[in-house]
């Protein structure tokens, strides 16, 4: 007997798109905004430059009777931040607005919106590696050297707002004045009895290093007895004179192993040496070079030549390759398989997994993050006071839409969403600031 199935019939089936988009993950941003707001007048070129006069000496001993002291100069530092210009854009065509079900122009917008800010915090945290002072967990002497139960705690909050404290890095709420006289009977504090107003350094971690702090039970009490005293978005709580934030922008390293590059006799304009390898991978969202190779090292090179590798193959990321010759890489690779235009045109960056490539000389000057032991992630803890790095803003973020028929499109065929910013960020004083590196009993997966 013929049975009619539905398999019969699927070409009159109408497919069902909801309406209502789905969410994307959220972003915590947190850094950009503990920067002091700093203005660079326009026609003033793009280099801002910020000026401390330094104390002198005090006096060794005493006057003598009618002899005057030989006196003291005057010196001062300059720090400064240059301003870049960033920006992006979406460009829809008019056949994909007419047909697509949801409003792609609207939903351009959205997404240019969120790449402002997520783009402003990233810039941030990339210039506040420039803070010189790092302590390393357990007191491990570098970055490489941190192994898996290197984890956050309490002793190195403790030892990382001592040397704060003993720098004279100035607290957030703190007294405005240079040299200080605290009020007795405020027990040191500034006298006040509201918990949000007491003097403090702020810190930023990854959610990864929160956890590990979360299982230790006195920062545990802590902010359960600080919750209701936050400040800060994304503000965990406080504890011995730290208020915590935490975002999941933060840079993290993972070591990887050393490439295994090769010599050719032909072509090429390296020259003569010994030479050194690293291999970096940057996430395609935020673009930190978040996986770091160890060095290879030992590869003999004679001129004319070219050094040849392949790119590793995990996905998810671009490579970026580093050369030195007889000493650790500072510079990029030139390869022609780099981008083609912009400012990095030529050099080793941006390329895809699992690709052949040729460098043929040395690049820009650029120096790669230090690696972690291979399989170890690394994660860093920014702990600041007040004043330690400004955001200078020669021209706000712009937004331009364009809908409209041009002379370049005269048929009204494209529809642009585009952004633009000038700022820079400037690390007022480097002794303000310093970060904890560590490594974490939590891993990014979920097992």
């Amino acid at each position: 007997m013929p049975t009619n199935v539905s398999t019969s019939f699927s070409a009159d089936i109408e497919s069902y798109i909801a309406d209502k988009t789905l969410p994307l993950t959220r972003k915590q941003l947190v850094v950009y905004q503990f920067g002091d707001p700093l203005t660079l007048p326009k026609g003033r070129g793009v280099t801002y430059t910020a000026t401390r006069y330094n104390r002198v000496p005090l006096p060794y001993a005493p006057l003598s009777e009618g002899v005057p002291p030989v006196g003291e100069l005057m010196t001062i530092q300059q720090v400064t931040a240059t301003a870049l210009q960033w920006g992006d854009k979406i460009t829809i065509t008019d056949v994909a607005e007419l047909t697509i079900k949801h409003p792609l122009f609207k939903k351009a917008i959205e997404l240019m919106g969120l790449q402002v800010a997520e783009t402003l915090e990233r810039n941030t945290f990339n210039n506040l590696m420039g803070f010189t002072q790092v302590n390393y967990v357990n007191s491990r002497g570098s970055r490489g050297a941190l192994v898996a139960g290197d984890v956050m705690n309490t002793h190195e909050l403790n030892r990382s707002y001592a040397m704060l404290q003993n720098i004279g890095s100035p607290r957030y709420m703190g007294d405005e004045l240079t040299d200080t006289k605290l009020d007795a009977n405020a027990g040191g504090q500034r006298a006040s009895s509201n918990p949000r107003a007491m003097p403090h350094y702020v810190a930023v971690l990854h959610p990864f290093p929160v956890a590990d702090l979360r299982e230790n039970q006195a920062i545990q009490y802590a902010w359960s007895q600080s919750d209701i005293n936050r400040l800060y978005n994304f503000e965990l709580g406080e504890w011995s004179g730290i208020r915590f934030t935490w975002s999941n922008m933060c840079p993290t390293w993972t070591g990887i192993a050393a490439p295994t590059a090769t010599s050719s006799g032909t072509g090429g304009s390296l020259p003569t040496g010994t030479y050194q390898v690293i291999v970096t991978a940057s996430d395609t969202q935020n673009q930190y070079e978040a996986l770091v190779s160890q060095t290879q090292t030992g590869l003999s090179v004679t001129s004319p030549a070219n050094i040849l590798l392949t790119t590793p193959s995990t996905q998810g990321y671009t490579y970026n390759v580093y050369i030195g010759n007889g000493q650790s890489p500072v510079n990029l690779g030139v390869t022609t398989a780099g981008p083609t235009s912009g400012p990095l045109q030529g050099q080793a960056v941006q390329i895809p997994p699992n690709t052949a490539i040729t460098i043929s000389g040395i690049g820009a000057f650029q120096i790669p993050p230090a690696a972690p032991a291979t399989g170890v992630t690394v994660y860093p803890t920014f702990i600041f006071g007040r004043g330690s790095y400004g955001q200078v803003m020669l021209d706000d973020v712009k937004f331009t839409y364009l809908k409209d028929a041009d002379k370049s499109d005269p048929l009204n065929q494209l529809r642009v969403v585009g952004w633009k910013a000038f700022y820079g960020t400037l690390i007022q004083n480097v002794q303000f600031a310093m970060r904890i590196e560590s490594t974490s009993a939590f891993n990014a997966t979920f097992g």
